[in-house]
């Protein structure tokens, strides 16, 4: 399943000029600062907002083109909609809520697939309660639920934690990486948050001031130097794709291996050759001329400096580059200066801290 998306829509002041496609499924985020323009994309594709030109293509099926004056109505293009609001019927429960979208799907699932969603996102203990009775969290987990009933052939995600605090976040977020990964389907997750960004997605689409600048895979463009620029975000590190080696139990460690080398974090439950994604904070790396034999930290990386910038009025950050995977560091200008930091040099990286996927669990002892 594939979406293909061009859009100009003026809203007078500001001006919509979009451009992009996604061919394989999992989470493109659509990623960028308020008022970018993003959740105005998603509208478009819904069928929400109907633009002055443009052209969408979803699976094969035009559902828009302005040129040749198709516009599919909403309710046949087959989107599934998440709201930043949960938008449930108060009087409903939650399995009716559940079946209501399940009901009105234009190509109904089999029961077995209402069974398999609600496993999916954990919704047996709730079936029977009503929205009043649930927290933020689990409403979301609803939502999302009643969405992927209707048969979708995209998932549309408009910032579906934003109203959520940090308790319900760290709750759901498991939910939505298990959709990611079960799914099969294409998903647009609008954000602004990086932290949910490289924890969810497999790409990353960069909208500033009504357009897309910039697109890639999220292992690349979260370690790229210009997203800060483009977006005034600072640079957020790396996201690693790494594959788990082994268990030091006696050490109460796992090894993770990657295309640049080791990793060693806390013991997981996780079998040997699983994929794990981890990611590591910028600030959370520090960098070293020579290689440090004598410290704590067990994440020792020979890289090469790919790229320095400023930024802000103190700090640097240095793009880093160990086998084919990409890092940030952010240390002081004056570090930078002292390390006699440029492009092409070997440098050490140390990693301070690193993130491990949550659903990747401590072994208990």
């Amino acid at each position: 399943m594939s979406i293909s998306v061009q859009l100009k829509h003026d809203f007078g002041a500001f001006r919509l000029m979009a451009e992009f496609s996604v061919a394989q499924p999992g989470i493109t985020a659509l990623f960028g600062p308020s008022g970018s323009g993003k959740t105005s994309i998603v509208n478009a594709i819904a069928g929400l907002l109907r633009p002055d030109e443009g052209n969408i293509v979803i699976g094969g099926e035009t559902v828009l083109d302005t040129g040749a004056h198709i516009f599919v109505p909403p309710q046949r293009r087959r989107v599934g909609y998440v709201f930043q609001d949960a938008r449930l019927f108060p009087h409903m429960s939650v399995e009716s809520n559940l079946r209501f979208g399940w009901r009105r799907a234009p190509i109904r699932a089999e029961e077995s697939e209402f069974e398999r969603v609600v496993s999916l996102l954990g919704l047996e203990p709730i079936l029977a309660r009503r929205p009043s009775r649930l927290s933020g969290g689990e409403k979301s987990r609803v939502a999302l639920g009643r969405a992927l009933l209707s048969s979708p052939r995209i998932l549309l995600l408009d910032e579906p934690l934003s109203a959520l605090d940090a308790a319900r976040k760290a709750e759901i977020l498991p939910y939505l990486e298990r959709l990611r990964d079960e799914a099969a389907l294409p998903m647009l997750y609008v954000s602004h948050a990086l932290e949910e960004v490289a924890q969810l997605a497999d790409a990353v689409i960069v909208v500033k001031g009504g357009r897309t600048v910039a697109q890639g895979p999220v292992f690349d463009m979260l370690a790229d130097l210009d997203i800060s620029a483009l977006t005034g975000a600072p640079s957020f590190g790396a996201v690693i794709d790494t594959r788990v080696l082994e268990h030091r139990e006696a050490d109460g460690l796992s090894v993770l291996s990657f295309n640049g080398g080791q990793l060693i974090v806390p013991l997981l439950r996780r079998a040997a050759g699983q994929r794990l994604r981890v990611r590591i904070r910028a600030e959370d790396v520090m960098l070293a001329a020579e290689e440090p034999r004598t410290i704590s930290a067990n994440n020792v990386l020979l890289c090469a400096v790919t790229n320095l910038r400023e930024s802000g009025a103190a700090h640097a950050d240095v793009q880093l580059l160990c086998g084919k995977a990409r890092f940030v560091a952010r240390i002081t200008r004056a570090s930078a200066v002292r390390l006699g930091v440029k492009p092409g040099m070997p440098i050490f990286a140390i990693a301070k801290s690193v993130i491990v996927d949550p659903q990747a669990q401590p072994v208990a002892p």
